[in-house]
């Protein structure tokens, strides 16, 4: 059903008006034909029929489309007074915007929020109607705060009920101990699991450093007998040198001495012994 054209102010064009029920449509759908209709109108009518109300062109559900936006955005311009304007509700809006409002109209029924009570008022009397409520809930006036929905509960016990709930709490707390223990465990077997991979890593990591460590001193021992050696021979090699230097001065001096052949032979000998010598020192 669309909304009633008396509600409406000003002129209303009939092209906004569904060919069913003759009121202004709303949740408007239309046909390949171009006839327009209410939702809730065309769909109850093709439950029986196969064609459009006017022209009996034949029509489906599924041949429905939106309405043509500029028949949209003048139906959105329209004016309409609530719908509760019989009951006092002044309000007047546009067409896109009264289902908002009429939600929300202090002067729209509504029915209690409280279970079982079949009151129904207007929404601007909700506070006054909750205040005296047959079916409002009230804490028992002996503390034992038991829920009072009727007259009957007034006499209840009130023992029993603070033993069913202290046996709710009770059961509650023991619920809520096992799942933060359920939860405490099975973070502590996370974190377990953790540490132990932590700890197979690092153990790991200390034997492979024990491996270099163990690589890096023995080469440092080489090195160390390498560089003992070296140092060796360059002390014996410079011991030798001197000698050489020896050689050679006193060869100088015995070639400045001796003039005969026989004489200078042998230190001629001894000099290239020594000039042997010292080209083999000087290759090491």
């Amino acid at each position: 059903m669309g909304y009633e054209i008396e509600r409406f102010l000003g002129y209303v064009n009939d092209g906004l008006l569904c060919c069913i029920c003759r009121d202004v449509l709303e949740h408007p759908l239309q046909a390949p034909c171009e006839h327009a209709f209410c939702t809730t109108c065309i769909h109850g009518w093709l439950v029986h029929h196969n064609n459009c109300p006017e022209d009996r062109q034949v029509l489906a559900v599924t041949d429905l489309r939106a309405l043509h936006r500029y028949m949209r955005n003048d139906l959105s311009r329209l004016q309409i007074q609530c719908k509760n304007y019989r009951s006092g509700c002044e309000m007047v809006c546009s067409l896109e915007s009264v289902d908002k409002h009429e939600r929300e109209c202090e002067y729209g029924r509504m029915s209690c929020i409280h279970a079982g009570c079949p009151v129904q008022f207007e929404r601007r009397h909700l506070d006054s109607h909750l205040a005296v409520c047959e079916h409002r809930s009230r804490e028992c006036p002996n503390g034992c705060g038991y829920a009072i929905l009727s007259a009957e509960d007034l006499h209840h016990n009130c023992i029993a009920e603070l033993r069913t709930e202290l046996e709710l709490l009770r059961s509650e707390m023991i619920c809520r101990v096992e799942e933060t223990k359920q939860e405490m465990e099975s973070r502590l077997d996370s974190q377990r699991r953790h540490m132990v991979q932590k700890e197979s890593l690092l153990q790991a990591e200390i034997e492979e450093l024990k491996s270099q460590m163990s690589r890096l001193l023995s080469d440092v021992r080489t090195l160390v007998a390498s560089e003992r050696q070296h140092r060796q021979d360059l002390e014996q090699a410079n011991l030798e040198q001197r000698e050489l230097i020896e050689l050679l001065k006193g060869a100088k001096r015995d070639c400045r001495t001796k003039t005969s052949d026989a004489s200078s032979s042998l230190p001629v000998t001894r000099l290239e012994s020594l000039k042997r010598r010292t080209r083999e020192v000087t290759i090491i």
